[in-house]
This record gives C-alpha cells, sequence and structure tokens, in this order.
C-alpha cells in the first residue's frame, strides 16, 4: 500500500480534493435550498439531475477524451465545476439550480472518468487491487470531511460555495503537474439490457434499486434532515454517517461475499439495511438512533453495489465483464436519476420520513428477490466465483475497467496456483 500511494499520490489528493467539493456542495444545497423556500418536491427534481448528467457523461466524455485528449477535457470540465458553484447563491432560482446541479453531474463523471484514467495506467498487475481500495478510502474521506465543513459560519452566504469551488480548482493542480503519461481511452460497446437480464436478474434488477438508496443517500439526505428540523451540525453528522458505514462495512463484507453464496449475503445484508430504515422511520424523533440507521444502511448498500457486480460476472466469461460493466452502470444511473423524484414527491405526500419509507422498500425489495432468485438457479461454487473488490456506487466505466483488470488477474493467479498446487500430485501418481 505504501508502494501506491508513493507512485499516486498526486493523483489519489487530487481525488481526495475533488470529493470535498463533491461532498459539500450536495449537503449545501439541500440545506439552502429549504432557506430558500424550494419543496422538497422542488429539491428531489434539482437533486436528480446531477444524477442525469452524471449519466450522460459516462456515456459521452469517453468520445470527448478521444477527440481533445485527457488535459483539455479535465482542464475544461473543472473550470466550468468552479464557475457553476460560485453561481448558486447568485441565482437562486429552481430552474437554474437544475441546470447547474445537471452540469455539475456531468462535469464531476467526466473529471473522474479522466483521473481514474491515468490512476489505471499507473497501476501495475502487482498493486491494482490495492490501488482500487485506496481509491475508494480516499473517495469516502473526502466525502465524511466535507460534511465538517457544513458547520463553518455563514452558511446563508457566499462562503460555503466558495470553498468547494477553491477546493475544486486546487485539486487539478497535483493531477495535471504528475509525471503519469496520458493513457490510452479505449470505448466497449455495452451489453443490451435484454441480454444484461438473461445473464443476470439478480444483477440488473438489484442495480436498479440501489440505484434510488444511494441517489437518497447523495441527494436527499440533507434535505430529508432540514425537513426534519436538524440543526446544521447534526445534519453533517447525519450525512457523514453514511458514508463511514460504508467504508468500515466494505472490508468485512466482501471478505464474506467472497466466501458464499453472494445472493444470500446480498438478500440479508439488503433485509438488515430495510431494518434499520424502519427503525429509522419509526423512531425519528431521536437523533442517535437516526445516526445510527444512518451508519447501518451506508454500510449495507455501499457493499451491496459492489456485491451484485461480482454476482453479475461470476456468470460471464472475462472478456464480456467490460460489455456488461456498461449496462450495470446505466440501470443504476436510471434508478439514481428516479430515485430523488419520487422520494421527494414522497416527502410533500406523506412527510419527512418518507425518505426512509423509500429506502426501506427498495432495499425490501432487493432482499425478496434475492430470496425469489435463489429458487430459480443454483450458486456457482465458491471456487468458481470472481474476486470482490470495492467500488462505490458513483463509479465511471474507467473505475470499472480497473476493477475488471484486477478481477482477472486474481482469476488468473488462481488458476495458476492451482495447477502448481497439482503438479505435484500428479507427479507421485506416475
Amino acid at each position: 500500500m505504501i508502494d501506491v500511494f508513493r507512485n499516486s499520490w498526486a493523483l489519489l489528493l487530487g481525488m481526495l480534493l475533488l470529493m470535498l467539493g463533491n461532498g459539500l456542495q450536495g449537503s449545501l444545497l439541500g440545506v439552502r435550498g429549504a432557506e430558500a423556500g424550494f419543496s422538497a418536491g422542488t429539491m428531489s427534481i434539482i437533486m436528480s439531475a446531477f444524477f442525469a448528467g452524471f449519466l450522460i457523461a459516462s456515456r459521452s466524455v469517453p468520445t470527448l477524451i478521444r477527440r481533445v485528449g485527457h488535459v483539455r477535457v479535465f482542464a475544461a470540465l473543472g473550470s466550468l465545476v468552479s464557475a457553476v458553484l460560485i453561481l448558486f447563491p447568485t441565482i437562486q432560482d429552481p430552474y437554474a439550480w437544475t441546470v447547474g446541479r445537471m452540469i455539475l453531474g456531468f462535469c464531476f463523471c467526466g473529471v473522474y472518468i479522466t483521473a481514474e484514467s491515468w490512476l489505471n495506467n499507473a497501476a501495475s498487475n502487482e498493486t491494482r487491487g490495492q490501488t482500487l481500495s485506496a481509491y475508494m478510502i480516499v473517495q469516502m474521506l473526502g466525502v465524511i470531511f466535507a460534511q465538517a465543513l457544513l458547520v463553518v459560519p455563514d452558511v446563508s452566504g457566499f462562503l460555503l460555495f466558495v470553498i468547494p469551488s477553491v477546493l475544486v480548482s486546487i485539486s487539478f493542480a497535483p493531477i495535471l503537474l504528475s509525471v503519469q503519461p496520458t493513457p490510452a481511452f479505449d470505448a466497449t460497446k455495452p451489453m443490451t439490457l435484454r441480454e444484461l437480464y438473461g445473464v443476470s436478474p439478480l444483477g440488473m434488477v438489484g442495480m436498479f434499486l440501489l440505484g434510488g438508496v444511494f441517489a437518497a443517500q447523495f441527494g436527499m439526505a440533507a434535505v430529508y434532515a432540514t425537513e426534519a428540523g436538524l440543526s446544521l451540525g447534526e445534519v453533517s453528522v447525519f450525512v457523514a454517517a453514511f458514508y463511514v458505514g460504508a467504508m468500515l462495512f466494505q472490508y468485512p463484507l466482501g471478505w464474506l461475499s467472497d466466501r458464499m453464496d453472494r445472493r444470500l449475503l446480498i438478500m440479508v445484508t439488503a433485509a438488515v439495511g430495510a431494518g434499520a430504515a424502519t427503525i429509522a422511520m419509526l423512531m425519528g424523533g431521536v437523533f442517535l438512533l437516526l445516526v445510527a440507521a444512518a451508519f447501518v444502511i451506508g454500510g449495507c448498500s455501499n457493499p451491496l453495489y459492489s456485491m451484485l457486480i461480482a454476482y453479475t460476472t461470476d456468470y460471464l466469461e472475462p472478456s464480456d465483464m467490460a460489455s456488461a460493466s456498461g449496462g450495470l452502470l446505466f440501470v443504476n444511473g436510471m434508478g439514481a436519476i428516479s430515485g430523488p423524484l419520487v422520494i421527494g414527491w414522497s416527502m410533500e405526500t406523506l412527510g419527512a420520513q418518507a425518505f426512509f419509507l423509500l429506502i426501506l422498500v427498495q432495499l425490501a425489495l432487493m432482499a425478496f428477490y434475492a430470496l425469489y432468485r435463489m429458487t430459480k438457479r443454483s450458486a456457482p461454487s465458491v471456487e468458481d466465483t470472481g474476486t470482490y473488490a470495492p467500488l462505490t456506487p458513483g463509479a465511471t466505466p474507467v473505475a470499472m475497467d480497473l476493477w475488471q483488470e484486477y478481477a482477472i488477474e486474481a482469476a488468473e493467479e488462481e488458476a495458476e496456483a492451482a495447477e502448481a498446487a497439482a503438479a505435484p500430485e500428479q507427479a507421485v501418481k506416475q
């Protein structure tokens, strides 16, 4: 791990600053929207626009990079991010904020794709898994630390919009000034949704439902906390709890995922998350219970993303993994776009606790569908399954490629080890 940070410190530092800026702007808009008098339904449209822009960029930015190059795309999108962040407090209009959030989603996805391309290119066969883990940790820490900035004075002024703008601008320096060579960028045609469903119905349905759960955490958590009457400090702790849980649960659940039927683990994990959402919905007036519920929901939902990817690839040849990842990302993105819209409408109709009601419904549906799929076909043996790799629900196609290369290399190493172990036995029999 030390070698990973030594070789990629500039990229990882830049990503940390980017996530600080991104994490802060998402929570800040939820708080400021309530102050501006925007309803939960209006805020849901604003928040979902980010995921729409993110999804568009995941398809179009790779083509843009091939045309004009990594550096130009990175610099152009980064400049747009800084500009839009500054404009939010000057134009407090829901239509303008919706357009701004879509631009941010597009730009952040494009910036991540570019930075992750360099990160992938810098990783060797020996360090690819550690690089992926370091990248995930940096992403989570950035969002967690960003919530602490919410308590900076003058939440009603310009300062908290200037801070993420500056953080994003500074993040470009270590990345652009690093000595990493510009990597090649290849495009992969994704599987059709029908083909993907045929390979793994649970993977496709689970990804759609999980997109809504993730969007609720990232887009609507601050809106819910404000509607529920939490103070600014409590809002920051509540939102951060989702990501602290996500970071701490990732590796224990990943360890289990490589040693048991993944469908059973998916079912149990989703059920635990649904249980936590039920407690929060019924006992929402107790702040510590809210934080504990957010911690468990984040700890369950984020590892589910990696579990569903790993489970889907258990039924794929290595050559098909890249094609399937495009479809999984698209389905997850559609869920992320629709999630805030449904939650916003529900919160207006049923009250703030509908935030947890929708999370409960989505995770419960995933648990029941996993149980249903367990009756339809047998699970592959543990020895034939792929390796779990930590990924966040905001992963771009490049991060997916990094994981795929790691998974393929891990499978090849396991096969070579099995052959080496079998060789002495064959020699004795002869």
